[in-house]
C-alpha cells in the first residue's frame, strides 16, 4: 500500500473513508484568515478555526494534519487573491513593477502573513503559479535560470521588508524621521564620517511625481535591484 502523501497538495480534501467532506479547504482557509486579520496570526488555532466553520475540536484533523498544514492553506488562499491572469507584456520591469504593487497590497490587507511568508516556505499551488507567472515575465530576459529564481525570490523579500516598514508606524512617523536627523547631523558634524557627510551634503534627488503611499520608492528600488541580478551573467 502506497504511503500517504506528505504533501497536502497531494492528498484528498479529507483523509479517511466516508462521506463526501462536509468543508472544503476554501472554506477552513478564508474562516483562518478572517481570524488572522481580526487577532493576528497567534489568534489562529485548530480548534478556534473548527469553530469558526461550526466543525468539532478534533475533526478539523480530518481535512489538515497539523497547524503548518492549516498556515499553508492561509498562504495559498492569500497568493490566489493576486491577479495572475493578466498576460505579460515583454516588458518585464513593467510586468514586475505591476505585480510587486499587487503583492504590496495584500500583505498590508493582511499584515499577519508577514510573519509566514518567509517562513512558511511551502509550495502551494497558488506560489507554483506565482512562480510560472514571474518566470513568463522574465523569458525574454538573457539570463541563466539560476538568477531568474533569484529574482523570484528578491521581489517577494524587497516587497516583504518594503510591507513591513509601512506598517511599521512608528518607524515611519515624521517624529522619528526628525529624531534620526538630528542625531545624524550631529554625527557628521563631529569630523569623523566624510564620506557620509558627503552624500548628506549632495543636492537630494528630484521628488517623484506620485510618491504619496510609498509605491514609487518600492518600484524605484525594486527594479534597479533586479536589473543588476538579471543582468550579471
Amino acid at each position: 500500500m502506497p504511503d500517504k502523501p506528505r504533501s497536502i497538495w497531494l492528498r484528498k480534501e479529507r483523509s479517511g473513508r466516508g462521506p463526501t467532506p462536509e468543508h472544503g479547504r476554501a472554506q477552513i482557509a478564508a474562516a483562518a484568515i478572517e481570524l488572522a486579520d481580526a487577532g493576528g496570526i497567534d489568534a489562529v488555532t485548530m480548534r478556534k478555526v473548527a469553530a469558526a466553520i461550526g466543525a468539532g475540536a478534533t475533526s478539523l484533523y480530518r481535512y489538515v494534519a497539523n497547524r503548518d498544514e492549516l498556515l499553508e492553506l492561509m498562504l495559498d488562499a492569500a497568493i490566489g487573491q493576486l491577479d495572475l491572469s493578466r498576460p505579460v507584456t515583454g516588458d518585464w520591469r513593467r510586468d514586475l513593477s505591476e505585480l510587486a504593487g499587487q503583492m504590496r497590497s495584500m500583505y498590508r490587507a493582511h499584515p499577519w502573513l508577514l510573519d509566514i511568508a518567509q517562513a512558511q516556505t511551502s509550495l502551494t499551488p497558488n506560489s507554483v503559479d506565482f512562480l510560472e507567472y514571474v518566470l513568463s515575465a522574465l523569458a525574454d530576459v538573457d539570463a541563466p535560470g539560476r538568477a531568474k529564481m533569484e529574482a523570484v525570490a528578491m521581489l517577494n523579500g524587497m516587497v516583504v521588508l518594503h510591507a513591513r516598514m509601512e506598517l511599521a508606524g512608528d518607524r515611519t512617523s515624521p517624529e522619528w524621521q526628525a529624531a534620526q536627523v538630528e542625531y545624524l547631523t550631529a554625527v557628521v558634524a563631529g569630523g569623523g564620517h566624510p564620506h557620509l557627510a558627503a552624500v548628506i551634503a549632495s543636492p537630494p534627488p528630484p521628488e517623484p511625481a506620485a510618491a504619496s503611499d510609498g509605491a514609487e520608492l518600492l518600484d524605484r528600488l525594486l527594479l534597479h535591484v533586479l536589473s543588476g541580478l538579471l543582468s550579471e551573467t
